[in-house]
């Protein structure tokens, strides 16, 4: 099973420099990860876009939803900035015959402590064993796009 792994940027891809300056969305961290954990499946990664999800546009939201409906391969895993991501996910419902999964992290991939491997194994899981459909994985869950959102203050995603 090959799985196809499009990248928007977000704060998973995220590098500050020192205390005082501003981060930048560098190149996709996952394909490293993936490489670090051995994985044992064929995977392709394509970067669509490097922005902070607080960013990104409805003509970005058109733009991914068009390339993931043209997408051949039918398990499809996307990397998104947390802000914006129930959005995106609202705008490829509808996408039939695909497994989509989105995920992210609250803190960059690259920092010793942070969320981003977790929330990516816990993504490819996912994409392997769900049905069709689109699906946000955070937290060690799986929420349906149209009833969930992003509780800022408690730094996790939640049903609605």
């Amino acid at each position: 099973m090959k799985i196809k792994i499009y990248t928007t940027g977000g704060t998973i891809d995220k590098i500050y420099f020192d205390a005082k300056s501003e981060f930048q969305v560098g190149e996709p961290q996952i394909s490293g990860l993936l490489k670090e954990a051995n994985i044992a499946f064929d995977f392709e990664v394509e970067s669509l876009l490097r922005k902070d999800s607080l960013e990104m546009t409805d003509a970005d939201r058109r733009l991914i939803a068009q390339r993931l409906r043209d997408e051949t391969t039918d398990r499809i895993l996307l990397t998104h900035g947390t802000d914006t991501m129930v959005d995106t996910a609202r705008e490829l419902v509808g996408i039939e015959g695909k497994t989509i999964v989105l995920t992210g992290s609250m803190q960059p991939a690259r920092l010793r402590v942070s969320d981003a491997i977790f929330n990516i194994g816990y993504a490819v899981a996912a994409v392997q064993l769900l049905p069709p459909g689109v699906y946000v994985a955070m937290n060690g869950q799986l929420f349906d796009p149209l009833h969930a959102r992003k509780n800022v203050a408690e730094h996790r995603f939640e049903m609605i």
